[in-house]
């Protein structure tokens, strides 16, 4: 069994010798921002658990923003946690605050997540029984615990058949490029 520090690191080289990822680079410390993020983020929106949705918590994470703004596109209310001030999150309810840049010009800032449903976390991979390994460190990085759905988004190069190190945390869902896998848990 690897440690979960050595398996992060075994996913980002493999991204990145594949070029299986886009800015931030290298992927490495980072939740990855992998190639066609933004249709994986799209087969998680259409998914029936998600779609009936009306509010999300979002990560922040450049990996999420197609999903962010996707979400809003879609009349979807977002909570995205502030970059500056712990336990607070941005509302989200206009496209244009899709980015983090744009958050304070676009987004009111609350702390609390009022009205959410179910949860996006970013992860560095995830297997079908639903373990999500993120990158380590900072929010969401054990999941968030407030008892909501979590789902994530992964690249085909972060879906092992089973991590094989602990997971972070669980998801029900993983919205990949080609599909949603609906986690069965062992």
């Amino acid at each position: 069994m690897l440690t979960a520090g050595a398996y992060r690191e075994q996913v980002w080289d493999e991204l990145q010798a594949r070029r299986a990822c886009a800015y931030p680079l290298p992927p490495h410390g980072h939740c990855p921002n992998f190639t066609h993020a933004r249709k994986a983020a799209a087969q998680l929106l259409a998914h029936p658990q998600v779609a009936a949705l009306h509010t999300l918590i979002v990560g922040p994470e450049r990996a999420l923003y197609p999903l962010r703004t996707l979400a809003l596109k879609a009349g979807k209310t977002l909570y995205v946690p502030h970059q500056k001030k712990e336990g607070w999150a941005w509302h989200l309810t206009d496209p244009r605050g899709a980015r983090l840049s744009a958050m304070p010009t676009y987004g009111e800032p609350k702390l609390t997540t009022e009205g959410a449903q179910a949860a996006v976390l970013a992860c560095v991979a995830a297997d079908p029984q639903g373990g999500r390994l993120g990158k380590g460190f900072g929010w969401g990085a054990r999941g968030l615990g407030l008892g909501l759905p979590e789902y994530t988004l992964a690249h085909p190069l972060m879906l092992p058949a089973q991590l094989p190190c602990p997971p972070d945390s669980r998801v029900a869902l993983i919205g990949t490029p080609g599909g949603v896998v609906e986690c069965t848990p062992v």
